[in-house]
């Protein structure tokens, strides 16, 4: 049974999702500020972390920030600020999914599950090569150069389709399409934040091309 941890301050608003996420057969552990959610880390393994922004001792941001020192485990930001600039700050701290309270409970839930569907890497499809790097969609692993370096899951499925692509072009909507929410259809820094995350972790590999208003796609030579 999957974990999940919430960490969200407003205690009828917390109660509300964990009956959901708890109806919906996961097993949930609530924080009530990012103080007690960093105990609780300390202590045990989640496969999706939860957060609200705006939290008590320690907010939303910093916490995604020390979580992400340690681990790759989806974060999921639910929030009732809608900021441009509170998203993409998410974004950069490599946050998975960024999620509006207004949301309605039963969409948030399926949301949720489909993350963990994705980064539990229950497929089979085959290793995909490319350039020194090796993404294993079963495994949900990258390895350069034989060296397993850690991809968050939206940077990992980001990277799929760039190399399963095979040089063709990869439009930054048809990753907006794919990977989030209709909200952020027309926000393509979203994607240009996540690419710029994967080129560093490529490093000396990086075979990304920008088509300059169009997308990226996999330099063949």
């Amino acid at each position: 049974m999957k974990q999940i941890l919430v960490v969200e301050d407003n205690k009828d608003y917390q109660e509300l999702l964990e009956n959901y996420l708890s109806n919906a057969g996961f097993t949930v552990t609530a924080a009530g500020n990012g103080l007690d959610a960093v105990d609780i880390l300390e202590d045990k393994e989640f496969d999706l972390i939860i957060l609200d922004v705006m939290l008590p001792k320690i907010d939303g941001f910093t916490l995604c920030e020390l979580i992400r020192k340690k681990s790759d485990v989806p974060v999921v930001m639910l929030t009732a600020r809608s900021a441009e600039e509170d998203q993409m700050r998410g974004y950069e701290l490599k946050v998975d999914e960024y999620i509006s309270k207004t949301v309605s409970m039963p969409l948030i839930v399926s949301k949720i599950g489909a993350i963990l569907r994705r980064s539990s890497g229950t497929t089979e499809e085959e290793r995909i090569s490319f350039n020194g790097v090796v993404l294993d969609p079963g495994s949900h692993t990258v390895q350069i150069d034989g060296a397993a370096v850690e991809f968050t899951l939206k940077e990992f499925e980001i990277l799929s389709l760039i190399m399963s692509a095979k040089g063709a072009v990869v439009t930054r909507k048809s990753l907006l399409s794919k990977l989030w929410d209709y909200e952020y259809y027309d926000d393509s820094r979203i994607v240009d934040t996540h690419i710029k995350n994967i080129r560093k972790k490529l490093g000396e590999r990086d075979f990304i091309v920008t088509v300059r208003g169009i997308g990226y796609k996999a330099a063949l030579s």
